[in-house]
């Protein structure tokens, strides 16, 4: 009988539904796997493994940190239907036939899988893997990975409900108090699926002496843990921004759109690997640390079926539109010669437009002198 001295001419894993982007618990995986060989050989056996593991690696100082947990394990001896064996069990392949194996298993049920996830410092990851074996040695191997997204349903009551918060900020430069800024917001629900836009409502008031710009943004989370370290490190995915607030101003936002751009779902399941989202609202503030307000996020697989998500944040403003403004104006200007000019800005330095993310963006700028031009005439009553 032939000695096996070159690797199959074809050897591939096939799904019987291509295209099927993503299985959850309990779907059946099934499909073939397809040899076709150069020259005659004897296989003892073709073995199929379904496989799923979340895996850590990464350094945290001079320790190497590593985890594993499997949460998939499926092994199968596979068979030609109406093909002779020899006697010894093996199975004789000839060049010129397509030899097609057969297989099929069930994932275990929904809750006992993580949804697939390829990270910097780890994975989940599930993939059918075909060895053929001679004399029960493995010769050839091939692999197909598969997608697994275990469905997180955004309409449970949890993350229907809205989410607020408010924080507030004191500002400080070179130790002498200057004022303070503060956010309050709120969203309309917890849970979104990628396509929804968030709608935020949020009220920003700045009584620093400085110009700060108001800005909200989503964040993933990412957890991973081996050997009791962890490691975390958080990435911005998309943002928005509003107009500059100079002091003594406020600003409103009702309904501002945030669209949740394509995501994996949120990670929560797994001990070694959680990824998590959050709704980050800010200000920056020229000269100092920001004042950061983050709400809760998960993103789901099954998406809002209610009422459209802007609608129902905007609706919750209706009876409030005309309250929440925060400057009222004067009913007439006053007279320019009422103008002290102890109010003037005399000083040399003018808040600086600045609205980077870094932390170290100057405070001040240093202007030239300042002159304020002629007083106009005086208002006057038209009848």
């Amino acid at each position: 009988m032939g000695v096996l001295t070159k690797k199959p001419k074809t050897f591939d894993v096939q799904f019987s539904d291509p295209n099927k982007s993503a299985y959850s618990g309990g779907d059946k995986v099934a499909g073939r796997v397809i040899v076709e060989v150069a020259e005659v050989v004897q296989i003892s056996a073709v073995k199929l493994f379904g496989i799923g593991c979340a895996k850590v690696d990464y350094n945290k100082g001079k320790m190497h940190c590593r985890d594993e947990i499997e949460y998939l394990k499926y092994e199968e001896v596979l068979h030609l239907d109406h093909q002779p064996t020899d006697a010894d069990g093996s199975i004789t392949l000839r060049p010129g036939n397509r030899y097609e194996f057969m297989f099929g298993f069930e994932l275990p049920q929904a809750g006992c899988l993580v949804s697939s996830y390829v990270g910097k410092f780890g994975s989940v990851q599930y993939y059918v893997k075909a060895v053929i074996e001679k004399s029960s040695q493995p010769y050839a191997e091939c692999k197909r990975y598969f997608e697994v997204v275990e469905p997180i349903d955004v309409n449970t009551q949890e993350l229907m409900d809205p989410v607020t918060g408010a924080k507030q900020k004191k500002v400080t430069c070179m130790f002498i108090p200057d004022g303070s800024v503060s956010v309050s917001a709120r969203i309309g629900r917890k849970g979104y699926c990628e396509g929804e836009d968030i709608c935020i409502d949020a009220q920003f008031e700045n009584s620093c002496s400085r110009i700060v710009v108001p800005k909200a943004a989503i964040i993933a989370k990412h957890i991973y843990r081996a050997n009791g370290r962890t490691k975390e490190f958080h990435k911005k995915l998309t943002s928005v921004r509003g107009d500059h607030i100079i002091s003594g101003m406020c600003d409103v936002w009702q309904g501002r759109v945030l669209p949740v751009p394509k995501l994996k779902p949120t990670i929560l399941g797994c001990d070694i690997i959680h990824v998590d989202y959050f709704l980050r609202i800010y200000l920056h503030i020229p000269g100092s640390e920001k004042l950061i307000l983050d709400l809760p996020l998960v993103i789901g697989t099954i998406p809002y079926s209610g009422m459209n998500s802007r609608t129902s944040s905007m609706s919750s403003q209706d009876s409030s539109d005309t309250s929440s403004t925060c400057v009222s104006l004067p009913s007439c200007p006053p007279s320019y010669s009422e103008i002290s000019k102890d109010n003037r800005m005399d000083s040399s330095f003018i808040p600086l437009l600045n609205d980077y993310d870094e932390d170290d963006s100057p405070i001040f700028m240093r202007s030239t002198e300042y002159h304020l031009p002629p007083s106009p005439p005086a208002y006057t009553e038209q009848n």
